[in-house]
């Protein structure tokens, strides 16, 4: 039997374990805890319990540990890398050994799970994703692979909301649900009136714990007082701003943006925050903000000032090509339909920060057209997909003063 055939195998004796579990509480009128210490042997939540043990979570942890390895070294692409997810989905023993093997983006250069899209890519090559625009629904959706043409996995997306000041984009893990309430809520982009500056808004807290005192999730109330329901907390992780252009000069846009939760350090050997988890408070889930080798980031003696300056990326600046008559970037490929919103995003350094010539000059975001209503979007480490997602939906605004 394939790996494949094996992994498919595993999800159906589960899904039978809870139907099984199912028709063991039906006819039920109160509620039992499944897993109870004082349960009877011959009681329903005893049967359910060993039920699910006995397929697969007493495998060996050296067989189990082998399965994994080998699914996960084999399936390095979607949609075959479900099969990894499938493992994990099985019981809490595979869970946690999937969890274990799984790297994260910037060692592994793979999306896995769902909070991979809010760790950082990868240092070396960059981990290439399309966008697709439905005007029709103002809904933008991000897509894992080279061009639309491919069995792509969607990735996150965002709906265009309009208000009297400005405008939102509300990003979520699904296509259908864009509830700040909801779990699938990952972030929101905001503008201002003249859509020239950009807030990022993440739902996980930033590396600064200070931010959680404005939490409204983490606010505590008396104890006579009923709690009221408050929405996903946002924090403001990243600004982005566009250069006005009231002499109506030629000329690409010109941006910059300031990742608040991102140190300039980490473009030159350092480490950016990397959650493993989704939350919404750091006070009670401090230890899920950690670097690739699973340390906190630290803010050392010797290196305090670097850790204290945010990373400021702006984009780089394109040359006028005589022939053709008009800016031009090397986009290496990926961009093929000149457009306005084209750029490439590099870091902006003062001389006094040390930063060598190579990875100033190194594109960390790019953005540009391939077709109708079809970009694509290439981003590396430092950054994570949501927020190179977030910076790329600041194009699609309009910007009458900019252009």
């Amino acid at each position: 039997m394939s790996f494949t055939s094996f992994v498919w195998e595993i999800g159906n004796i589960s899904n039978k374990s809870s139907r099984k579990r199912h028709r063991l509480r039906r006819g039920q009128a109160h509620i039992t805890p499944e897993a109870s210490s004082s349960a009877s042997p011959g009681s329903p939540g005893s049967s359910t319990v060993q039920i699910e043990q006995r397929q697969w979570a007493n495998l060996p942890p050296e067989l189990l540990l082998d399965i994994i390895q080998r699914v996960e070294q084999r399936e390095q692409c979607w949609p075959g890398r479900r099969d990894v997810v499938t493992c994990a989905s099985v019981c809490r023993s595979w869970r946690e050994i999937t969890k274990d093997i799984v790297k994260t983006p910037e060692l592994c250069g793979f999306l896995t799970f769902p909070i991979s899209l809010k760790q950082p890519g990868p240092r070396d090559t960059p981990i290439q994703c399309f966008i697709r625009r439905e005007r029709a629904t103002s809904t933008f959706r991000l897509y894992m692979g080279l061009s639309p043409g491919e069995l792509s996995k969607l990735l996150l997306a965002a709906k265009r909301v309009r208000r009297a000041t400005g405008t939102d984009f509300v990003i979520s893990l699904v296509g259908d649900d864009f509830s700040r309430s909801s779990n699938k809520y990952v972030g929101k982009l905001r503008s201002n009136f003249l859509g020239t500056k950009f807030n990022i808004f993440d739902s996980q807290p930033s590396r600064d714990s200070t931010v959680c005192s404005s939490c409204e999730s983490c606010r505590k109330t008396h104890p006579g007082k009923v709690a009221p329901r408050v929405t996903t907390s946002n924090y403001n992780t990243a600004k982005i701003s566009y250069e006005l252009n009231i002499l109506r000069t030629r000329g690409p846009r010109r941006m910059q943006c300031i990742m608040n939760s991102i140190p300039v350090s980490a473009i030159e050997g350092g480490t950016a925050p990397t959650p493993t988890a989704f939350t919404n408070c750091l006070d009670e889930h401090s230890s899920l903000l950690l670097d690739s080798a699973g340390r906190r980031p630290q803010v050392g003696s010797t290196s305090r000032s670097m850790q204290n300056v945010p990373l400021v990326l702006k984009n780089k600046a394109p040359r006028w090509h005589e022939q053709l008559q008009c800016w031009c970037l090397n986009f290496k490929g990926r961009v093929t339909v000149a457009s306005v919103k084209n750029f490439q995003l590099v870091a902006a350094v003062e001389p006094s920060e040390n930063v060598t010539i190579t990875e100033q000059e190194n594109v960390i975001l790019q953005f540009g057209k391939i077709g109708k209503d079809i970009f694509t979007m290439d981003y590396c480490y430092p950054l994570s997909a949501f927020q190179a997602f977030a910076i790329c939906l600041s194009s699609f605004d309009t910007k009458p003063v900019c252009e």
